[in-house]
């Protein structure tokens, strides 16, 4: 039996909403994945510490704050100092279209906006690891 794709679900930053998080980390856990979500008001530090100790395929991060382009980069950096560049980053929340090419250049894989269905999430998730 191949080993369940493994997810940690993280809210970079001062941000204090966190149920759009907590709905995608519910799909993912109802798809079959394992999910661990971190919590509000995590630095990218502890992000990509526990994405490594984790041992997770896949990074989901959830951001309203605005502060994507310091956050999301920030993160990418630490996954590929600490030798995890195989891990996928995706990301959710507010992100204006104008940011998402910048964000996808410096490493995320998919930027999913609000309103996404979580369904399309899982599909795209699935994808990555059935090629």
């Amino acid at each position: 039996m191949p080993r369940k794709i493994r997810v940690l679900v993280a809210k970079p930053g001062l941000d204090g909403h966190d149920r759009g998080a907590k709905v995608v980390a519910n799909a993912l856990k109802d798809a079959g994945m394992e999910v661990i979500y971190t919590g509000l008001h995590q630095t990218p530090e502890m992000i990509a510490e526990s994405a490594v100790q984790e041992d997770v395929d896949v990074v989901g991060l959830s951001i309203l704050s605005g502060a994507h382009m310091t956050m999301f980069p920030r993160v990418m950096q630490l996954l590929r100092e600490k030798g995890a560049e195989h891990i996928i980053v995706f990301g959710g929340g507010i992100v204006p279209v104008e940011d998402v090419k910048k964000l996808e250049d410096s490493g995320v894989s998919k930027i999913f906006g609000p309103g996404t269905d979580t369904r399309d999430i899982v599909k795209y998730i699935n994808s990555v690891f059935s090629e």
